[in-house]
């Protein structure tokens, strides 16, 4: 549920040969050599195991389809980690394609199905490289350099090209390298421009590519490359600004759609005519006048369908629309999240996604354009639980400093009663939080009784422009208000106990837990920072290079004294002594994001301020924990601080 805040805020820097941790007697967790601690007392074995069983749940990502849609390729967890496995055919078994012990979440099948492309990082550092899998002898082939970052993996749509980018000319901008998969080691560099570039997707004859220069998450903008001369064309205007939220070219390769913001408050789908560059884009029927954001879409192969999944105040709603007018038809599906959405290459009356609801877990669906019916590929296990009794979220909304609405989910447990809450703050800044499928969760509602409410303060993403950038450089100070607002929220209701309040978060999450207790601790027990900043100025110093750009355009250039002032100001570390409720703070060694000093300075300036803090490190996680080992482990050792910090005063201990 709402971000999946188990699995929390997940990503990774290469591992290092320093010693793991500058905090002084940390410790094995016992039978875990990943995990190291500091502070953690034992955790009851009753909790762990009654734990477990929500433990246990998995889910299923779609991430490429066969062109005939005879197959799917998925990632799914059967072991520690995820790993890739093919399905060929609905309900059909589960065949295992990668066997390591890193995660994979991310592949392309080549056409003819005997390779298998895809990106793993060692240890959750996030310096991605590139594998081609052969399928008849089982082996994986490494085909970059083992050592820069790799993101935005794809293939042309005959499998004869790939493209990704990489920070391999200097270690610090993205640029994009393409070639021929008869020989992907050979690829050829086509940018070298300053900042983060991306391919999105190849024209179907091959011989143009589209890709994206990232700025920040409201300013983007989309570039044709002829594969042939290398030369590049800007298809976005160039005056103005606007978010690319997804792109692709249209089949016959003469326009381009684009959901993007720059032609309204919301992300909607246009089409650019390329022949006709600086005139107004066409809209679509999820254009002009769109009053939600489009998450994502795809077109099917002949041209005719345009497919969209459209968040609608958190949950997603799936589209079918022809690309020539009329209007949008909803499938009706569960209400729920959506994840892929993708047309096979040589079917266009098929439909496949991925989807997740409050009680169900991710899985792969496809549906028959012509009868809309939902088919179902994977049924995900949920551990033996039976999740009709699982609680779901309601949407609340609540007011905030300056007239802005703030909406939340809220879960409560059917005991009824006046309950605890905990605050989950997400990370972001700009994300949002959503009605996911989330056992863990749900144990702290089921099983210890407690409410849960995700706020989406402003800043978060799927209400529009204008309130993302309410939070954006020294407007953060003010968007603080918002854990104020929070706390008045939960005051105001009869059901929810305002003096037993924790809070939260990983990320920028963790941040919002570190600024509640610094700057309203007295109405707060307790926190939990997951790879949390706890100075901002520090934090964009020592991010790596590749990311500072982009977060000074969220969090303000603290090269700039009056914006630094700001950030000092509202930064947890500088208010320390303010900090007097309890706090646990987990941490992966290999995190490229948010590095470990950030936790641990909070660490050591807590304790020597009188006030004792829990301390867990994966030594081989990066920005959260996704070894299933690891993530057990957090979770039982969170629950077990949450129980201790909010069960009534004089209650007996479990």
């Amino acid at each position: 549920m709402l971000l999946t805040f188990c699995a929390l805020l997940l990503a990774q820097a290469a591992p290092s040969d320093a010693p793991p941790s500058g905090i002084p007697g940390m410790a094995q967790v016992q039978g875990i050599p990943s995990l190291l601690q500091s502070g953690v007392p034992e955790v009851p074995r009753a909790l762990r195991e009654r734990l477990g069983q929500y433990q246990n749940a998995r889910a299923a990502a779609l991430l490429d389809v066969m062109p005939d849609g005879s197959a799917a390729l998925i990632s799914t967890r059967f072991a520690s980690t995820a790993q890739l496995h093919l399905v060929e055919h609905p309900m059909g078994a589960r065949q295992q394609l990668t066997f390591g012990e890193e995660p994979i979440g991310s592949g392309k099948l080549a056409p003819d199905g005997r390779s298998v492309y895809y990106l793993r990082d060692v240890g959750g550092g996030e310096f991605f490289q590139v594998y081609r899998l052969d399928r008849r002898s089982g082996r994986s082939e490494l085909l970059t350099d083992g050592k820069s970052r790799h993101e935005g993996l794809i293939l042309s749509h005959d499998g004869k090209q790939i493209a990704w980018a990489s920070t391999a000319r200097n270690g610090k901008d993205h640029d994009i390298y393409a070639g021929s998969t008869a020989d992907p080691k050979k690829v050829r560099r086509l940018t070298e421009r300053e900042g983060s570039w991306e391919p999105v997707d190849f024209s179907r004859d091959g011989k143009r590519l589209l890709v994206v220069q990232e700025r920040a998450v409201d300013d983007s903008d989309l570039h044709v490359v002829d594969l042939a001369t290398g030369e590049m064309r800007q298809i976005t205007p160039k005056e103005g600004k606007g978010s690319v939220a997804d792109a692709a070219f249209a089949p016959d390769g003469k326009s381009v759609y684009l959901a993007t913001d720059r032609y309204g408050d919301f992300n909607s789908v246009w089409r650019i005519d390329l022949e006709r560059l600086g005139q107004p884009p066409a809209s679509t029927a999820f254009g002009k006048g769109q009053k939600w954001d489009v998450e994502k879409f795809a077109i099917s192969p002949d041209g005719r369908t345009l497919a969209a999944s459209v968040n609608e105040d958190g949950w997603s709603r799936i589209y079918l629309a022809g690309t020539n007018g009329g209007s949008a038809q909803r499938l009706d599906l569960p209400k729920g999240i959506a994840g892929a959405l993708e047309f096979p290459e040589q079917r266009s009356d098929i439909l496949f996604l991925a989807q997740q609801t409050a009680r169900s877990p991710t899985d792969v669906w496809s549906i028959d354009l012509k009868t809309k019916e939902p088919v179902r590929w994977t049924k995900s296990e949920v551990g033996g639980l039976d999740t009709d009794a699982f609680v779901e979220a309601e949407l609340v909304r609540y007011p905030g400093k300056g007239g802005v609405s703030v909406p939340a989910f809220l879960l409560k447990p059917r005991s009824g009663g006046r309950v605890p809450v905990v605050i989950l703050w997400h990370g972001g800044p700009e994300g949002q939080s959503r009605p996911t499928f989330d056992p863990a969760l749900q144990f702290l509602v089921n099983e210890m009784g407690f409410a849960a409410l995700a706020p989406n303060v402003r800043g978060s993403t799927g209400y529009g422009k204008k309130y993302v950038a309410m939070d954006n450089g020294p407007l953060r100070e003010e968007a603080l208000t918002d854990i104020g607002a929070t706390l008045d929220f939960i005051a105001s209701r009869p059901d929810l106990d305002k003096d037993r309040v924790a809070v939260w978060g990983g990320s920028y999450g963790g941040y919002m837990v570190l600024a509640s207790l610094a700057f309203y601790g007295e109405r707060i027990r307790a926190g939990v920072d997951v790879v949390g900043i706890s100075n901002l100025v520090s934090f964009l110093k020592n991010t790596q290079a590749y990311r500072q750009d982009l977060r000074r355009v969220e969090y303000g250039d603290e090269r700039d004294p009056a914006v630094r002032a700001v950030q000092e100001r509202i930064s947890p570390l500088n208010s320390v002594d303010k900090i007097r409720s309890s706090l646990f703070v987990v941490q992966g060694h290999n995190d490229p994001r948010v590095p470990q000093s950030e936790s641990e300075q909070i660490v050591k300036a807590v304790r020597a301020h009188g006030k004792d803090a829990w301390y867990l490190l994966g030594v081989n996680e990066g920005h959260g924990f996704k070894k299933k080992e690891n993530r057990d482990y957090y979770s039982a050792a969170t629950m077990w601080f949450l129980e201790q910090e909010l069960k009534p005063r004089g209650a007996p201990p479990g």
